[in-house]
C-alpha cells in the first residue's frame, strides 16, 4: 500500500493540470490525506484518501497522514502559537480535521498549534441531520473547485458535509446524481432532499427554500425552490435532472 501524506495548510488547490493557469478542480481542506501517485519536478499527482479525486498539486513538505481526533464545526476556526487569543498565526475550515495531543484551559495542541476547544467536535461524532448547520456557509464566496469558508463551489457543499458526518459523497454533480439513489417527484419533496441540474446541485432546505453555491450570483444563497427552477431555465437553458433523496 503507497503511503499517505497529510494536508497540514489550510487548504490545498488541486489542478486539472501541472500549471497554476489550470483549472481548479477540487481543494485538499486541512487534514484531509492524499496519495502520491506520480512526481515531477514541481508537482504531484495525487489522489486524495476520502474520495479518491484525482489531480496535480504543486510540491511542498509534506508528513505522513495521521490518523485526526477532532473536527473543526464551525465555518472557521482560528489557529494559535500558543494557547491564548493574541497570538493568532492562521485559520482553518468547516470539516478540517485535527490530531490532537495536549488540552491546556479552553485550547487543544496539535502539529505545535492551537485551537479553542469550543470549535471542536470528536471526530466520530456525527449529526441526525445531515446538512444540520448548512446555513454557516451562506454569503460564502462562490469558487469552482472550492470546499472551504474562503470559497465554495455547489457540489463542495454538498460534500464537506458528508465528509463532516465521516460518509462517502463524490465531488462532482455528474457522480454525485449517480450515487444517491432514491428519486423524488417535486411534489414530494422536503427538507435535506438534493435538486440536480446538469452541472449544478441544491440543498432543500424546506417545501419552499433551497441553499446553494450560486455561481451566477457569486456566492452561497437561499433562494425559493420555484424560483430557482424557472431562473435557471430562463438564463441557462436547464431544466431539473433529478430530486434525490439521502
Amino acid at each position: 500500500m503507497n503511503k499517505i501524506f497529510l494536508n497540514k495548510y489550510p487548504e490545498i488547490n488541486v489542478y486539472k493540470k501541472k500549471s497554476i493557469k489550470s483549472e481548479i478542480i477540487t481543494q485538499i481542506v486541512y487534514g484531509e490525506g492524499f496519495e502520491i501517485l506520480k512526481k515531477f519536478n514541481k508537482w504531484l499527482k495525487i489522489k486524495i484518501k476520502e474520495d479518491c479525486y484525482i489531480g496535480f498539486i504543486k510540491k511542498n513538505k509534506f508528513t505522513l497522514y495521521a490518523k485526526p481526533t477532532h473536527k473543526i464545526f464551525v465555518l472557521s476556526a482560528n489557529l494559535f502559537k500558543n494557547p491564548n487569543l493574541k497570538s493568532k498565526i492562521g485559520t482553518i475550515s468547516f470539516g478540517a480535521k485535527i490530531k490532537a495531543d495536549f488540552k491546556k484551559s479552553k485550547f487543544m495542541r496539535f502539529q505545535n498549534k492551537w485551537i479553542e476547544t469550543k470549535n471542536l467536535k470528536p471526530i466520530s461524532f456525527k449529526y441526525k441531520d445531515i446538512f444540520h448547520n448548512v446555513k454557516i456557509f451562506k454569503n460564502t464566496k462562490y469558487k469552482w473547485g472550492g470546499k472551504t469558508f474562503n470559497g465554495i463551489d455547489c457540489s463542495g457543499l454538498i460534500q464537506v458535509f458528508f465528509n463532516f458526518n465521516n460518509k462517502y459523497c463524490p465531488r462532482d454533480t455528474v457522480d454525485q446524481i449517480k450515487y444517491f439513489k432514491k428519486n423524488i417527484e417535486i411534489s414530494d419533496i422536503k427538507k435535506n432532499d438534493i435538486i440536480f441540474w446538469k452541472g449544478h446541485v441544491a440543498i432543500v432546505l424546506s417545501k419552499t427554500r433551497l441553499i446553494h453555491a450560486y455561481g451566477p450570483k457569486k456566492k452561497t444563497i437561499i433562494m425559493d425552490i420555484k424560483k430557482t427552477i424557472e431562473l435557471i431555465k430562463q438564463t441557462a437553458g436547464l431544466n431539473v435532472l433529478g430530486i434525490k433523496r439521502i
